[in-house]
């Protein structure tokens, strides 16, 4: 498999050179060259299979032979050692729990998996290290932290914004230690996001051999499909047409989501669900991207106002932005809405959503108006714990800590504050 910049003006690369480079030399996402149908069969008895085995069979075309075979499903083995729950909330709407991994976030999944990739890429190499850079607006950062801890050649380096994480979230990227640095920047996530951009395009920093853990990188990106197809073998036996709905930000889940759809997956409709973060809404109505600097919500993970993803989305469709509708809606929820519908979750079925689910649950009550007999899943893609400041005031519950939080909680916050995009290159030397 080869990979070539969405700029269109870089080299093709391979998935190794891919993963270690994160960004084309030409500021381009990488995008793989071809998406090949999986064979019917494959999802006559994905009901037979376990979930180790649909992920082989779905990532393989795009690793290619760069990983042995043996090798790619010890590290698949080792990204999906939790569960992916899928949970009835009322009658045809389904949450599809995300969050039972080592952060009690999505972003494990993809960040396990890159880890792996990347350990493997660099196990006979004894002379130089990558510096993998990440900005996260919620629970990238956490994510990367955990999968990355104590990988040898890797160092990283998590850009947050000061202020617009919650504590738990701060404290799951700043506690570590080891080889996991973080900054704390003096801005909002694009701020963080430009700064790593600006990075891997800065020649006096080659010898850092910089990558991302960003959804731009193909290895983070790529394993979120799984995800889909774990929700359609759990529903399969239902016989119905599917809906999912994911909470939006930098649209890597929703975009991963779409190429298994076009591996033949068989999902009837997507919906992004975003905060006042409406770059991309406002897109569907008018035709026009217009991105603007992001605005602090309570859903924090998807305060985001330049989707990086949406442009490998756009080349899935051909930049034909009627053909992308009919299979793509997307609408926008403020806060207030995004509260009341945690409290409706709450008194329909007792089910606690915390608030980045609850986006993704109004998104899809929207749309399965379009689709009466179909089955609607929307993605739940952090455990509640993490915003406990915002689900115990509205629900009036207490929440559990979990043992993975528990675990950094009393352990002291070590950050760097920076401002500038020099000051960050101070840090890196």
């Amino acid at each position: 498999m080869k990979y070539y910049s969405l700029n269109h003006n870089a080299p093709k690369v391979s998935f190794q050179e891919a993963v270690i480079q994160g960004l084309a030399t030409d500021k381009g996402l990488y995008f793989p060259e071809t998406i090949t149908p999986l064979a019917p069969t494959f999802f006559d008895t994905i009901e037979n299979l376990s979930n180790e085995e649909i992920a082989f069979e779905a990532i393989q075309q795009f690793v290619g032979e760069e990983i042995p075979a043996d090798t790619l499903k010890q590290i698949i083995a080792e990204t999906l050692c939790f569960d992916f729950p899928v949970v009835e909330v009322e009658k045809s709407i389904y949450s599809l729990e995300l969050f039972h991994g080592p952060t009690m976030a999505f972003k494990d999944v993809g960040a396990r998996f890159m880890s792996r990739c990347l350990g493997y890429f660099n196990k006979d190499n004894k002379e130089s290290k990558n510096t993998v850079l990440v900005a996260t607006s919620g629970d990238t950062g956490g994510a990367v932290a955990s999968g990355f801890l104590g990988v040898k050649g890797v160092e990283v380096i998590i850009l947050y914004p000061s202020g617009k994480v919650s504590d738990i979230q701060e404290r799951q990227l700043t506690t570590l230690g080891q080889n996991i640095k973080a900054l704390e920047v003096d801005g909002v996530f694009d701020d963080c996001q430009d700064m790593v951009k600006k990075a891997f395009l800065d020649e006096s920093l080659k010898h850092h051999n910089l990558t991302s853990a960003n959804s731009i990188n193909i290895a983070r990106w790529l394993p979120q499909m799984f995800y889909f197809f774990f929700a359609y073998k759990a529903l399969k036996k239902q016989n119905k047409p599917l809906v999912f709905s994911c909470p939006s930000g930098n649209f890597g889940n929703i975009c991963a989501g779409i190429i298994a759809k076009k591996m033949g997956l068989p999902i009837e409709h997507f919906v992004a669900a975003t905060n006042v973060n409406d770059t991309v809404p406002r897109f569907l109505e008018n035709g026009i991207y217009d991105p603007k600097p992001s605005i602090a919500t309570i859903s924090n993970a998807m305060d985001v106002g330049n989707p990086s993803n949406f442009i490998r989305i756009q080349e899935m469709y051909h930049n034909d932005l009627e053909q992308f509708k009919k299979d793509f809606s997307s609408f926008t929820f403020s806060d207030a809405e995004t509260l009341e519908a945690m409290k409706t979750i709450y008194n329909t079925d007792g089910y606690i959503a915390e608030p980045h689910g609850a986006v993704g649950y109004l998104g899809l009550k929207k749309e399965l108006q379009n689709h009466p007999n179909a089955l609607g899943i929307f993605l739940e893609t952090a455990h509640p714990i993490k915003f406990l400041d915002t689900v115990e005031p509205t629900l009036n519950v207490k929440l559990p800590i979990p043992a993975q939080i528990e675990s950094v909680l009393g352990k002291e916050k070590v950050s760097t504050k920076i401002k500038t995009y020099e000051q960050f290159k101070a840090f890196l030397g």
